[in-house]
């Protein structure tokens, strides 16, 4: 296996991955409630990894070639992250109310696992970079150069998704301090809707 390959494979991984969207926020949010945040933290990689793999050994024409699979993902996405942002927004808004008094409800695994699909899998941004621009990537690379490559991809989602998850549980103290917590939730809030507007326009 070609190691220089295979760093190409985590540069590019990372490049994509880490920049901060709403699955990245999600991730961070749950880290910092240390509620089940290695679940979300190994979907999150899993999820990568299925895609990667499936676009870069051929999968990446069949979402091109179906713009109305897309529309679909699209618009779901637009409505989930719509209502994820505004429920973030509310938060901030209510511990404003209340004299600024955080209190995280806990979320039992199969909902952390149910939202962290929804945030992943509902977010055309995760297709258009891991299956589209990451498969079409890989795809062009030769056969035997392929395998590395995407498994440099995934190596860089596992040590983004593990690292953003502990390091927001690590200082979890801080983080969960009221008044940080409600600014953590104000800008949750904005980038979900603001990632919302930006895929509502892109398909109108």
């Amino acid at each position: 296996m070609s190691a220089w390959i295979w760093l190409q494979g985590f540069g590019m991984g990372a490049a994509m991955i880490i920049p901060i969207g709403a699955q990245n926020a999600f991730v961070l949010n749950q880290g910092i409630k240390k509620q089940h945040h290695l679940t979300v933290a190994m979907i999150c990689a899993l999820c990568d990894t299925i895609l990667v793999f499936g676009g870069i050994f051929g999968g990446s024409k069949l979402l091109s070639a179906s713009p109305m699979a897309l529309s679909v993902i699209t618009y779901s996405g637009v409505a989930f992250l719509s209502f994820y942002g505004l429920s973030s927004l509310h938060r901030a808004w209510r511990a404003q109310s209340e004299s600024i008094e955080v209190n995280h409800k806990s979320m039992s695994r199969k909902v952390v696992i149910g939202a962290t699909l929804a945030v992943t899998l509902l977010n055309p941004h995760v297709y258009l970079d891991t299956f589209v621009v990451l498969g079409s990537i890989g795809a062009s690379y030769a056969e035997p150069d392929r395998l590395p490559f995407a498994l440099g991809i995934v190596a860089a989602s596992f040590f983004w998704f593990f690292s953003l998850s502990t390091v927001a549980a690590k200082m979890a103290p801080v983080l969960q301090k009221p008044k940080v917590q409600q600014a953590i939730d104000i800008i949750i809030g904005m980038i979900m809707l603001f990632i919302a507007w930006k895929l509502f326009w892109s398909m109108s």
